[in-house]
């Protein structure tokens, strides 16, 4: 090797040596306050009660979940989410007669239903089917047509794909 390519293995080097390096040389992190956590993970209860809401919503809407049942964990969220929304009021100075929490939290939950109806037009077909074969089968108009040779669950009359794997049957 002549002295040009040990200079320019050397010029690359040393940069590369202080970019990985830097950190230890620096050693200087971003302190969290307690405060700061706190009010972040109130934050992230916030959003999972949101969640929660939203979903409890949809399979209600789906008839996955029998009434008394909804009633009863949307309450239970509902009381959870408000106490959140309190907690975070005291951390952001506001006071409780503004606005009260629980119709914040419906004004919230009704915000992400809007934002998602357009990610949700599989949900709308999704819940038509389901009206559908629950209609089927309560008026006894479904007449089985046999089994899927795919999956082997049940297919009824008027069924053009399996309803558990999307097999066609036909």
């Amino acid at each position: 090797m002549d002295i040009g390519s040990l200079l320019l293995i050397l010029a690359l080097l040393i940069p590369v040596v202080l970019f990985i390096a830097r950190p230890f040389i620096e050693q200087r992190a971003t302190a969290v306050s307690a405060e700061e956590h706190d009010y972040s993970a109130l934050l992230a209860e916030r959003d999972r009660i949101l969640d929660a809401l939203q979903e409890l919503d949809f399979d209600h809407t789906l008839g996955k979940i029998p009434d008394s049942d909804y009633e009863a964990q949307r309450t239970r969220l509902m009381r959870a989410g408000a106490d959140i929304l309190r907690q975070i009021d005291e951390y952001e100075g506001r006071t409780a007669e503004e606005t009260p929490a629980n119709d914040r939290l419906e004004a919230a939950v009704a915000e992400r239903k809007a934002a998602a109806e357009p990610a949700r037009a599989d949900d709308e077909l999704e819940a038509l089917i389901a009206a559908r074969r629950r209609t089927k089968i309560t008026s006894g108009k479904a007449k089985g047509a046999g089994f899927c040779p795919q999956c082997g669950s049940p297919v009824y009359e008027g069924d053009r794909f399996c309803p558990k794997c999307g097999h066609a049957v036909e």
